[in-house]
């Protein structure tokens, strides 16, 4: 859990896509739960309320051997944070029930896009007409995702949309927290709040999960924990520039596991959109290196989205 300081390109590239591959089994893991295939379907706000209670679980324990010093948490943009991450957490998991992991996965790569549109009035930021032609072709991504079409229309979709929202709002907050404490700190305590805000969220929908739901709960927290830890280590062995780009290896990921475990194929609009969103996401983030901005090396609370 520790974060190693040499730096190292190409293992910082094998922890990002290992941090991926997690990150898309969550969703995989998620999809058949809510989607029945475990058993009768939980709720989503069930299964992110399992996501934070067993991935706290991990850090705790953690926390519990190496007894790390806990200096000065910023409590009021830690609940943001987690708010707003188990807010796009579980919009997520609700999304991908019903249309392809791709699909979702793709859509939730629009979180830095609406980070970027937030900080203007959030943190006051100045956007170019590069930064924001790279939104606009993200945008035009999602709407093909999305299909408009009476015939076609994904009203599921929409959830997707909304947890990326969720989770642009998040990295406000992570940009506000970058640099001011521990990363293992700031994971400890974000999942923390996230088991008190899912406790008391699931209350109205809790029902007692079978025996292959309370092993995928486990697994989806035990996973998601790890997927943050290896996040972290790969921003700490490589420029954030260099490397940040290999999170977009989630989308390969998850549309592996939809056709091996689910027989989802993605259509020519799904590889459409979301080539659209990666081209637009992948110029947002060349000139998000051009300015000289590193992205924080502290990992949004799950989603699909680097």
């Amino acid at each position: 859990m520790f974060i190693a300081r040499t730096l190292n390109p190409p293992l910082a590239i094998a922890l990002m896509l290992a941090a991926t591959a997690f990150i898309a089994s969550t969703t995989l893991l998620a999809k058949a739960i809510g989607a029945g295939h475990l058993g009768a379907p939980l709720h989503p706000l069930q299964i992110s309320h399992g996501r934070f209670v067993f991935a706290f679980l991990l850090f705790a324990s953690v926390a519990a051997i190496m007894r790390p010093r806990i200096e000065k948490p910023a409590i009021g943009l830690h609940l943001g944070r987690t708010l707003f991450g188990w807010g796009g957490v579980t919009l997520m998991f609700a999304a991908v029930a019903f249309i392809p992991l791709g699909d979702a996965t793709a859509i939730s790569f629009l979180n830095p896009v609406f980070a970027m549109m937030l900080a203007i009035p959030l943190l006051g930021e100045r956007v170019g007409r590069i930064r924001w032609s790279a939104a606009l072709i993200a945008m035009l991504g999602a709407m093909i995702l999305l299909r408009p079409t009476p015939d076609s229309f994904q009203p599921a979709a929409l959830l997707a949309l909304a947890a990326a929202v969720s989770m642009g709002l998040e990295v406000i907050f992570i940009k506000k927290l970058a640099g001011r404490e521990a990363p293992f700190q700031i994971l400890l305590i974000n999942n923390a709040i996230g088991v008190g805000i899912a406790s008391l969220a699931v209350l109205p929908v809790w029902t007692m999960p079978t025996a292959q739901q309370w092993a995928a709960l486990a697994a989806i927290g035990g996973l998601m924990a790890m997927a943050q830890t290896f996040f972290i280590n790969a921003m700490a062995r490589a420029d954030a520039s260099f490397v940040a780009p290999f999170s977009y290896a989630t989308l390969i990921f998850a549309a592996l596991y939809d056709a091996v475990i689910f027989g989802a194929r993605p259509d020519v609009i799904s590889v459409l959109g979301a080539c659209v969103i990666l081209s637009g996401a992948g110029l947002l983030a060349w000139r998000e290196a051009r300015l000289g901005r590193s992205k924080p090396a502290v990992p949004p609370s799950a989603g699909a989205a680097p």
